[in-house]
């Protein structure tokens, strides 16, 4: 029998869980958790391909949910961060001071990440990862070609079901939809296989961009009625960012359409 191309693939997450962890801990780059949630979504994926394995998919689910909310604040704090370009010394200061509650959630989400990955639920995690056997020892993998169905017709009947004018709460399911897509197209192979990676990772990016730009202003609106009468400064800087997150959803909104056009067209001609 060849090599599992299951098993392989999942032993590259559990290495990837391994290394960013390190990562994560150190708290010096924020790509240490981003990447600790994508490793978790791709062993995910290569479980629910294998079939079964539903009590270890629950346990990354658990995983990956205690890391939500510190890479969410992450997400956020650093789009702020980089939409002050032209502020004024004053609004500068008036950002920080609008910003301090999330900086400090922000601590609040790091212990309690930092309490998973140093705990024995992780650790058992791990072991349980390294002993699994997704092929079934003994069968033959999947035909991952045929994986990509399933995910690919959820996706193209759910973009016919919204209409030309899908809210954001359709569009977020899209992106979620597009990247249980995309994690089956990556442990496929072959030129067209590559060809639909690139497709969705795309068409993550814009519906992606389109959540970040909403779940930001919401954020910012929560904000302002905390917010004291003499605040005046603040509620002016969270204005000014409210727009500019507006403008981004509205960009995203024009292009998302096209982007998902390019995705079923890589997906039918890997299918054919």
């Amino acid at each position: 029998m060849g090599v599992d191309p299951l098993r392989v693939r999942l032993d590259e997450q559990l290495h990837q869980l391994r290394v960013n962890a390190e990562v994560a801990l150190a708290d010096t780059d924020p790509e240490g958790v981003h990447q600790l949630r994508v490793a978790v979504r791709r062993a995910r994926a290569v479980l629910r391909t294998a079939g079964g394995f539903d009590e270890l998919r629950a346990e990354l689910r658990w995983f990956f949910g205690r890391l939500g909310p510190l890479r969410d604040l992450d997400v956020l704090l650093a789009r702020f961060r980089a939409d002050t370009a032209g502020f004024s010394a004053a609004e500068l200061a008036a950002f920080e001071r609008l910003l301090a509650g999330l900086v400090a959630d922000r601590e609040k989400a790091l212990r309690r990440a930092t309490k998973a990955l140093r705990g024995g639920r992780y650790a058992r995690l791990l072991a349980e990862l390294a002993a699994a056997t997704p092929s079934g020892g003994g069968q033959e993998p999947p035909d991952l070609v045929a994986e990509i169905a399933k995910p690919h017709d959820r996706l193209r009947a759910e973009v016919a079901a919204i209409g030309p004018d899908p809210t954001d709460e359709q569009l977020h399911e899209l992106r979620i939809l597009g990247k249980k897509l995309r994690y089956v197209a990556e442990m496929a192979t072959g030129g067209r296989a590559r060809a639909l990676v690139k497709a969705t990772r795309r068409f993550q990016d814009v519906l992606g961009e389109f959540h970040d730009a909403c779940v930001a202003e919401e954020r910012l609106r929560a904000l302002v009625p905390a917010l004291a009468p003499a605040d005046l400064d603040e509620a002016f800087v969270a204005g000014r960012l409210v727009e500019r997150e507006r403008v981004k959803q509205q960009a995203m909104r024009a292009t998302w359409h096209d982007v998902w056009l390019k995705v079923d067209s890589r997906a039918g001609a890997l299918r054919q």
